[in-house]
């Protein structure tokens, strides 16, 4: 992917996601920052968070987006999808982008996503189809770790599924 492929490919998953100025949004699996990049620029009044295992990609994330983390703005961790470092029910987006496919555990990620997420909050997990996840598997996957209303769009890019945590969970 190109980067302005991997441009188009964060703005469609955040526009799937409905994200409002004021979320409060987390990025597990981040890479080179370039989601991060967007989802700042959609959150004005927001905070926009990131988790990503290689210790380069944090710096290079960081590197791409100093302005809005010597703000505050943004704040890039290294951490692994099965230990987000964070507290319980804080986020009101959360997303990923070809990153599911090298998780040791997705279920265990994406229980922790479930976990860090508002009540009433949404993720997207999306890839390419050049990624090496199968989209067959991301329904049963979503629904058996707790998330509800689940779609999946498709675009010549790339797939997006798209899960909602109810407000009773």
């Amino acid at each position: 992917m190109t980067g302005k492929d991997k441009r188009a490919m964060a703005e469609w998953v955040l526009s799937e996601l409905a994200v409002e100025p004021t979320d409060r949004i987390l990025e597990v699996g981040f890479g080179p920052g370039l989601g991060i990049e967007v989802a700042s620029a959609a959150t004005s009044d927001g905070f926009v968070a990131g988790i990503d295992y290689s210790h380069e990609m944090v710096e290079m994330a960081r590197k791409r987006n100093a302005a809005a983390v010597e703000t505050g703005h943004v704040d890039l961790r290294y951490g692994s999808a099965d230990e987000i470092p964070s507290e319980d029910a804080v986020f009101d987006t959360i997303f990923s982008i070809n990153s599911m496919q090298v998780w040791p555990d997705a279920a265990a990620g994406l229980k922790e996503m479930r976990r860090v997420l508002k009540p009433g909050g949404r993720i997207a997990v999306a890839f390419t189809p050049i990624a090496g996840q199968s989209q067959d598997e991301l329904r049963p996957l979503l629904t058996r770790v707790g998330f509800d209303d689940i779609r999946v769009e498709k675009q010549e890019i790339g797939i997006c599924a798209i899960a909602e945590k109810h407000m009773d969970s």
